[in-house]
């Protein structure tokens, strides 16, 4: 039933015609083009961002948190040349192959005055986000090239009509306005091109860049572009993934952290999936910590519960032990979301202010843990 849903809906598109921008995408192998437009994704003009044919949006169950900020995601592959499925992995992706990730705010107030609010990802119908009443910041590319991946930021103009490109980065100060009426100043960063390194070296050994979260379960979900079709099956039966199973047997799949219909265990495992395992597993930045939060690992010290910290130093919090069964507020992982100060906060890159929905589930997730660390 899945799979027949998935093929109604690819008949569907392609008997629609998108509303696409005069442009295509354009695979640069070398170089670092100055403006976005340059790669011929999207165009931003009459009051809507536009992708291109080419650039399929996506989106996954559970994603990595960035200070609130909106996401809309793409990839974009060589005609003819699919990603290569892994259960497990990121997907292998043919040399070619482009991920563009646009970050983007609801404006809090008609003049743009650096105030933001929070908000719901819009959905891109038919591949058209519309902009009222939204902010673009930055788009960041990851290009794979012979060489290997390549990372590029660009930063939307003043105009919202292009983005330019700023391989060391930049800082926007903001002002964030939470439902309950707080206005929290905060700096917004974006990255520079080695700092992304900082997540997408996802190996500690070979320091490559790599994508994230472009994995069979966090792509595994309902479209969020099509009412009826799950978003896995449409890049199968697209043409888009090779090597997938066909003999009907499940494919892994994450919760969706705000889906209060799943487990409290599956949405906290989720969420620490998507903001903590590109760089604590066993292989990642964080292999000396002594934690593998990757979803297959069983409970116990590997994931955090009743292990002393290896060298989180003033990072502890003055708290003994990464998870106390029972006691949020004795459990280091608890502290680290919640603090703001660098060289404490955890995820170390990527946010500026406090996750405090995130920051909730985890404390509701250790409150109901049943044990004592002795």
């Amino acid at each position: 039933m899945r799979r027949f849903a998935a093929l109604a809906w690819l008949a569907l598109l392609a008997a629609c015609a998108r509303e696409a921008p005069a442009t295509t995408p354009v695979f640069h192998a070398e170089g670092y083009p100055e403006r976005l437009s340059e790669w011929g994704l999207m165009a931003a003009a009459n009051g809507a961002l536009t992708l291109s044919k080419g650039a399929t949006p996506y989106d996954l169950a559970t994603p990595l948190f960035s200070d609130y900020a909106l996401k809309l995601r793409t990839v974009t592959l060589p005609k003819g040349a699919p990603a290569t499925y892994d259960p497990d992995a990121v997907f292998d992706f043919p040399v070619g192959t482009i991920l563009s990730k646009t970050f983007y705010y609801p404006t809090a107030g008609r003049e743009w005055t650096g105030a933001v609010s929070y908000g719901a990802e819009t959905t891109a119908a038919n591949g058209v986000l519309p902009l009222a009443g939204l902010r673009l910041i930055e788009t960041r590319l990851l290009v794979h090239r012979a060489e290997g991946w390549v990372a590029i930021p660009y930063v939307w103009n003043e105009e919202q009509s292009d983005a330019v490109i700023r391989r060391t980065g930049e800082v926007k100060k903001l002002t964030l306005h939470r439902p309950d009426g707080r206005a929290e100043p905060f700096a917004y960063v974006v990255p520079n091109q080695n700092q992304c390194a900082g997540c997408h070296a996802t190996n500690n050994t070979t320091r490559k860049l790599s994508p994230i979260g472009l994995k069979a379960r966090h792509l595994n979900k309902p479209s969020t572009f099509a009412a009826g079709v799950n978003q896995l099956d449409h890049w199968i039966l697209s043409g888009m993934l090779s090597g997938a199973p066909s003999d009907g047997s499940p494919t892994p799949k994450n919760a969706a952290w705000t889906d209060e219909s799943q487990s409290l265990d599956a949405r906290a495992r989720a969420y620490l999936d998507a903001n903590c395992s590109h760089c604590h597993s066993d292989v990642g930045p964080a292999d000396t910590s002594g934690l593998d939060l990757r979803p297959k690992t069983p409970f116990g010290p590997s994931y955090g519960a009743c292990k002393s910290p290896i060298a989180s130093g003033g990072g502890s919090g003055g708290r003994l032990y990464d998870i106390v069964p029972g006691k949020p507020d004795e459990s280091i992982f608890v502290y680290r979301m919640e603090t703001r100060e660098p060289g404490k906060m955890m995820p170390e890159l990527g946010r500026s202010v406090t996750h405090e929905e995130g920051v909730a589930l985890i404390a509701d997730w250790i409150k109901e843990m049943e044990g004592e660390c002795g």
